[in-house]
């Protein structure tokens, strides 16, 4: 069996304790759990600032890892099970489990109960955060400060139409491996609608084709996803599409139609698959969701 590197967190040198007798590595290490207590950070291929970015982390994500290099830790991202390089700045002790998660496109935290104190953030959609008190209309959060009640709702109550959250994002600008609220790509975008419904979904879009079933291109609903070589857009109708794209470089509306044939004048080929994700998650997926947005266990990206 081969094990997907993205998600694998090994080396030649050092493997997670949890693969000892599935992967071959000079030693196994129990990884060492933290939460990023920035707005955002990214998660790069080697250690260092100028790396190329392959995921992005939010706040109060949690971050378990393994070994520093310089500034730098190397380890996996809970919530989506990728493995790169975290600033090591940007996360802290793992603390207790958020309870609430940032419901609005980007909010801000205040450093006192009062919308007129110094103010830190934003914070983007899917930001995951502990309330520790209430003074209305705000909510205190470990480690951030006071935010906007009307912000936040409870881990595992997901909003309802993955397509209205994509089109929060209108205008949001691409950027490679982005999924917060100020850049992000094609899989960062279905990845993000699919976390604010209180739904799993890992990086890649390839990892990403394999969701929900296989529906035929002729009677497309809002919601259905289109899958192309290394993109994914989302259907808004029967006709619209809206995706995180390298053409437009941001969040756009067009005609699938449109799309299909630039893509396909560009080499991109014509689309892969179509599919249709279940409009309900039973109680089960729920469960399993809301703990894997808290970290609790490890759950399962190609930009356009």
């Amino acid at each position: 069996m081969t094990l997907d590197p993205r998600v694998t967190l090994a080396s030649d040198d050092l493997a997670d304790a949890a693969l000892q007798g599935v992967v071959r590595a000079g030693r196994f290490a129990i990884p060492t759990a933290s939460r990023v207590v920035v707005p955002a950070t990214g998660l790069r291929r080697a250690p260092g600032p100028d790396a190329e970015q392959i995921d992005q982390l939010l706040f109060g994500e949690r971050f378990d890892w393994l070994a520093e290099a310089g500034a730098f830790s190397w380890g996996q991202a809970r919530r989506d099970g990728y493995v790169g390089f975290v600033e090591t700045a940007a996360l802290g002790d793992l603390g207790p489990a958020p309870t609430h998660w940032v419901r609005a496109l980007r909010t801000f935290a205040f450093a006192e109960a009062s919308i007129k104190a110094p103010a830190r953030g934003p914070l983007s959609l899917n930001a995951l955060v502990r309330v520790t008190d209430q003074q209305e209309p705000l909510a205190c959060a470990d480690a951030i400060g006071w935010i906007p009640r009307a912000h936040l709702a409870p881990i595992g109550a997901g909003l309802d139409d993955i397509a209205s959250v994509a089109e929060l994002y209108l205008g949001t600008p691409y950027l490679w491996g982005g999924r917060d609220s100020l850049g992000l790509d094609c899989s960062g975008l279905v990845q993000q609608a699919l976390y604010a419904c209180a739904q799993a979904c890992p990086r890649d879009t390839d990892q990403q084709a394999g969701l929900g079933y296989a529906v035929p291109p002729d009677g497309l609903v809002r919601g259905d996803l289109v899958f192309w070589r290394g993109h994914v857009g989302m259907m808004l109708d029967g006709e619209r599409l809206i995706h995180a794209n390298a053409h437009h470089m941001a969040v756009a509306v067009e005609p699938l139609a449109e799309a299909r044939g630039r893509i396909a004048a560009k080499g991109g080929g014509e689309p892969t698959t179509f599919r249709r994700l279940p409009r309900r998650c039973d109680a089960l997926d729920l469960t399993a969701s809301a703990r894997a947005l808290c970290g609790a266990e490890d759950p399962l990206r190609s930009p356009s």
